[in-house]
């Protein structure tokens, strides 16, 4: 189980600590988060300045930031808590998110017309803040348009994880990926859940542990269930199938399970609570 010297859930680095953290931890300082917004397509969250990437953060993804240095800044993810060093030039001030990606991709435009050269790409779960609406397009708070239709707003999940992880088959296997440009097994299986309104941790060990609660080894596996393998994870799509990012094929795949189970063994279980309905509006 993650304890309190994982660093990638520790807020702290020897100069600095999240105020939270104020007798618990060594540091030089102390001090609350400062909130920002990433404004790439992508932002790497790397273990180090400059060092290998732990995980991608999308395009509007809240950032807490403790410390910058050398065009480097240290902090915590909103979403997740995961703790790492994003690029500076990546990060901005910004307003609440209003609205998310639901589609497997989409572009940002100058203009409302989807024959302009687009601004951006954003992957599947990135967040925006929508100023306006003309029936067809979004405008956000930077000036740029949306399609309408690929966007729902925050708060508007998806019924089931494993719809929501169907929106990124195909996308290729990336090592630390979490977008549609490329994922990792445990980046679907965060992508899937949090599209279904539910909060997940990064990285595979962590969601092994806790993500939903164990099931007996005989347990008849149904739809929704995460399977766990060590370093590997994946959800159970239902009629003797799972959906997972995986090596193999280099790729976002369902298959059946019993092709899985035979080139990778036995997996453990874990199920979780069904989702109190809520209402829209």
């Amino acid at each position: 189980m993650t304890g309190p010297a994982d660093r990638r859930t520790l807020a702290a680095n020897g100069r600095v600590a999240h105020a939270d953290l104020a007798g618990r931890v060594a540091a030089e300082r102390f001090v609350t988060p400062e909130w920002l917004r990433v404004t790439a397509t992508l932002a790497d969250l790397r273990a180090a300045p400059g060092g290998p990437r732990d995980r991608q953060l999308l395009y509007g993804a809240r950032f807490g930031v403790l410390e910058q240095r050398d065009g480097w800044a240290f902090g915590l993810a909103a979403d997740d808590g995961y703790v790492g060093h994003v690029a500076v030039a990546a990060l901005a001030a910004g307003a609440a998110a209003t609205h998310w990606v639901a589609a497997p991709a989409t572009h940002v435009y100058p203009a409302p017309d989807l024959r302009r050269e687009p601004l951006l790409a954003l992957s599947f779960g990135a967040r925006l803040t929508v100023v306006a609406e003309d029936g067809r397009h979004a405008r956000t708070d930077g000036g740029g348009f949306v399609p309408l239709v690929h966007l729902r707003r925050v708060g508007d999940w998806f019924a089931d994880a494993v719809a929501a992880a169907r929106c990124l088959l195909g996308t290729p296997y990336l090592w630390g990926g979490n977008s549609r440009d490329g994922i990792d097994c445990s980046g679907l299986v965060q992508a899937a859940l949090r599209a279904a309104g539910r909060p997940c941790p990064g990285d595979s060990d962590q969601q092994a542990a806790g993500v939903g609660r164990p099931l007996p080894p005989d347990a008849p596996p149904r739809r929704g269930d995460l399977m766990v393998w060590p370093g590997h994870v994946a959800l159970v799509a239902g009629r003797g199938r799972l959906i997972h990012a995986n090596a193999h094929h280099m790729a976002v795949t369902e298959e059946p399970l019993a092709a899985a189970l035979a080139r990778m063994g036995q997996p453990r279980l874990r199920r979780l609570p069904p989702l109190r309905p809520r209402p829209r509006g």
